[in-house]
Protein backbone atom coordinates (compact mmCIF):
# COMPACT_ATOMS: atom_id res chain seq x y z
CA UNK A 1 0.00 0.00 0.00
CA UNK A 2 1.62 3.56 -0.70
CA UNK A 3 0.43 6.77 0.78
CA UNK A 4 0.72 10.21 -1.04
CA UNK A 5 0.91 13.03 1.34
CA UNK A 6 0.23 16.40 0.09
CA UNK A 7 0.91 18.99 3.04
CA UNK A 8 0.62 22.86 2.79
CA UNK A 9 3.10 24.89 5.30
CA UNK A 10 1.87 27.15 7.58
CA UNK A 11 3.18 30.60 7.29
CA UNK A 12 1.94 34.29 8.37
CA UNK A 13 -0.80 35.38 6.66
CA UNK A 14 -1.73 31.95 5.13
CA UNK A 15 -4.93 31.65 3.27
CA UNK A 16 -6.33 28.06 3.71
CA UNK A 17 -10.13 27.24 3.41
CA UNK A 18 -10.65 24.57 5.77
CA UNK A 19 -14.48 23.78 4.83
CA UNK A 20 -13.25 24.13 0.51
CA UNK A 21 -10.71 21.60 1.26
CA UNK A 22 -12.89 18.91 3.27
CA UNK A 23 -16.34 19.45 1.29
CA UNK A 24 -15.12 20.15 -2.13
CA UNK A 25 -11.31 19.29 -3.25
CA UNK A 26 -10.98 15.97 -1.77
CA UNK A 27 -14.08 15.15 -2.60
CA UNK A 28 -13.36 15.75 -6.28
CA UNK A 29 -9.91 13.91 -5.90
CA UNK A 30 -11.74 10.62 -4.58
CA UNK A 31 -14.51 11.50 -7.69
CA UNK A 32 -11.76 11.32 -10.00
CA UNK A 33 -9.49 8.80 -9.22
CA UNK A 34 -12.27 6.54 -8.05
CA UNK A 35 -12.23 2.70 -6.54
CA UNK A 36 -8.00 3.27 -6.64
CA UNK A 37 -8.18 5.62 -4.31
CA UNK A 38 -9.08 3.17 -1.09
CA UNK A 39 -9.65 5.85 1.23
CA UNK A 40 -7.96 9.39 3.02
CA UNK A 41 -7.46 11.51 5.29
CA UNK A 42 -7.50 15.50 6.21
CA UNK A 43 -5.48 16.81 8.92
CA UNK A 44 -6.03 20.32 10.26
CA UNK A 45 -2.93 21.84 12.13
CA UNK A 46 -2.83 23.08 15.63
CA UNK A 47 0.35 23.54 16.65
CA UNK A 48 3.96 22.49 16.76
CA UNK A 49 5.80 19.69 18.55
CA UNK A 50 6.57 22.62 21.99
CA UNK A 51 3.06 22.91 22.29
CA UNK A 52 2.83 26.68 20.11
CA UNK A 53 0.13 27.74 17.49
CA UNK A 54 0.46 27.61 14.88
CA UNK A 55 1.75 24.10 13.61
CA UNK A 56 4.28 23.53 10.88
CA UNK A 57 1.76 22.45 8.62
CA UNK A 58 -2.00 24.53 8.09
CA UNK A 59 -3.54 21.36 6.73
CA UNK A 60 -2.67 18.31 5.18
CA UNK A 61 -4.48 15.42 3.52
CA UNK A 62 -3.18 11.42 2.78
CA UNK A 63 -4.64 9.44 -0.38
CA UNK A 64 -4.57 5.46 0.12
CA UNK A 65 -3.98 3.28 -2.48
CA UNK A 66 -3.07 -0.48 -3.06
CA UNK A 67 0.19 0.26 -5.60
CA UNK A 68 1.76 3.15 -7.12
CA UNK A 69 0.27 1.88 -10.56
CA UNK A 70 -2.58 2.28 -9.08
CA UNK A 71 -2.09 6.16 -8.17
CA UNK A 72 -0.56 7.38 -11.64
CA UNK A 73 -3.18 5.61 -13.54
CA UNK A 74 -5.77 7.13 -11.59
CA UNK A 75 -4.26 10.46 -10.75
CA UNK A 76 -2.30 11.47 -13.79
CA UNK A 77 -5.41 11.89 -16.07
CA UNK A 78 -6.87 14.68 -13.69
CA UNK A 79 -3.85 16.47 -12.60
CA UNK A 80 -3.96 19.37 -14.31
CA UNK A 81 -7.64 19.55 -13.05
CA UNK A 82 -7.21 18.53 -9.02
CA UNK A 83 -3.61 21.25 -9.04
CA UNK A 84 -5.83 23.55 -10.71
CA UNK A 85 -8.66 23.49 -7.95
CA UNK A 86 -5.64 24.11 -5.46
CA UNK A 87 -6.56 27.90 -5.90
CA UNK A 88 -9.60 27.99 -4.38
CA UNK A 89 -8.53 27.27 -1.14
CA UNK A 90 -5.18 28.29 -0.88
CA UNK A 91 -2.19 30.47 -1.56
CA UNK A 92 0.36 27.74 -0.55
CA UNK A 93 2.02 25.50 -2.78
CA UNK A 94 1.44 21.85 -1.50
CA UNK A 95 4.65 19.68 -0.63
CA UNK A 96 3.82 15.69 -1.81
CA UNK A 97 5.37 13.09 -0.42
CA UNK A 98 4.78 9.46 -1.54
CA UNK A 99 5.45 6.47 1.29
CA UNK A 100 4.95 3.01 1.03
CA UNK A 101 2.67 2.25 4.26
CA UNK A 102 4.26 0.03 6.48
CA UNK A 103 2.42 -0.72 9.39
CA UNK A 104 -1.35 0.15 9.04
CA UNK A 105 -3.11 -1.07 12.18
CA UNK A 106 -1.62 0.01 15.65
CA UNK A 107 -4.33 -2.47 17.34
CA UNK A 108 -2.52 -4.30 20.46
CA UNK A 109 -2.38 -7.43 18.98
CA UNK A 110 -0.44 -6.39 16.15
CA UNK A 111 2.14 -4.15 18.43
CA UNK A 112 6.17 -5.94 19.68
CA UNK A 113 5.77 -7.30 23.11
CA UNK A 114 7.73 -4.94 24.87
CA UNK A 115 10.15 -7.39 27.75
CA UNK A 116 9.63 -7.82 31.43
CA UNK A 117 11.60 -5.00 33.11
CA UNK A 118 14.46 -7.91 34.25
CA UNK A 119 15.04 -8.69 31.01
CA UNK A 120 15.30 -5.33 29.79
CA UNK A 121 18.63 -3.51 29.39
CA UNK A 122 16.97 -0.72 29.73
CA UNK A 123 15.47 -0.78 33.64
CA UNK A 124 12.11 0.40 34.17
CA UNK A 125 9.37 0.71 31.36
CA UNK A 126 7.75 4.31 30.98
CA UNK A 127 4.81 3.09 29.63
Amino acid sequence: MIKVSVMYASKPGVRFDHNYYRTRHLPLIKNRMGSALKYYTIDKGLMDSKMKSPGPYVAMCHLLCDSLDEYESSFRPHAQEIDGDIRNFTDVTPIVQISEVVVENSEPEVLHRIPDREASPYGQSRL
